[in-house]
């Protein structure tokens, strides 16, 4: 349960870099930046599916 709250935190961490820094949330969108949003949420899937799997195997 540990692991699963570290993955939600970075992802926590990454939106908020993408909302303040990378202005991804912008009046002015391009579908670069909502490509990287979908990047990053497809990253934070897969290490949710990475740390579930490996919890059910230990």
């Amino acid at each position: 349960m540990i692991k699963i709250k570290h993955v939600v935190i970075f992802y926590i961490l990454g939106i908020l870099f993408g909302a303040f820094f990378l202005d991804i949330w912008a009046a002015d969108t391009n579908i670069k930046k909502g490509l990287i949003a979908m990047f990053w949420t497809a990253i934070f899937l897969v290490a949710l599916i990475f740390v579930e799997k490996n919890r059910e195997e230990n």
